[in-house]
């Protein structure tokens, strides 16, 4: 009888996880060589987590600044009566400055986190988001300085 019901990641897979998520170029043997395993049972890891969902693909990570993005802030979303999630997600998605958006506790109803060009561009956006039919009104955090940017790497186990 087969069990459809995806497998529990073990230490190993959460190791295997960790390397690839910090470099998603390394080889089977560069991350078996990590984690003390060999590249084909690396592999065989690697293809049912990708199985299960568990690895959802592979991208790189850029360097928003270089790129043009000069400005990042968080905007606080404060919203009209009961708005759904799905109504405030389809709204939100069409803008490209919106890195990530959440639903939140407490006063605020979405957090954005945006990045511009620059102040001026920054400007505009929150202005668009403010006229949005169901945001009563925003309030805008600008970021001076980055002190921790984590890629989504599952910490490593602390016993």
């Amino acid at each position: 009888m087969h069990d459809d019901r995806p497998h529990p990641m073990d230490a190993l897979d959460a190791a295997i996880v960790r390397e690839l998520a910090l470099d998603a170029r390394a080889t089977y043997a560069q991350v078996g060589h990590a984690v003390a395993l060999s590249a084909p049972a690396v592999k065989r890891r690697v293809d049912r987590l990708r199985d299960e969902g568990v690895i959802r693909g592979y991208t790189v990570r850029l360097d928003p600044a270089a790129l043009g993005w000069q400005t990042e802030a968080f905007v606080e979303l404060f919203c009209h009566g009961s708005t759904s999630p799905a109504t405030m997600q389809a709204a939100i998605e069409q803008y490209p400055e919106v890195m990530a958006a959440s639903t939140v506790t407490g006063d605020v109803d979405v957090v954005l986190q945006v990045r511009a060009r620059d102040m001026r561009h920054l400007e505009r956006v929150v202005e668009r988001l403010a006229a949005e039919p169901f945001v009563a009104r925003t309030r805008s955090t600008i970021v001076l300085s980055a002190l921790v940017r984590r890629p989504e790497v599952p910490p490593a186990a602390t016993e």
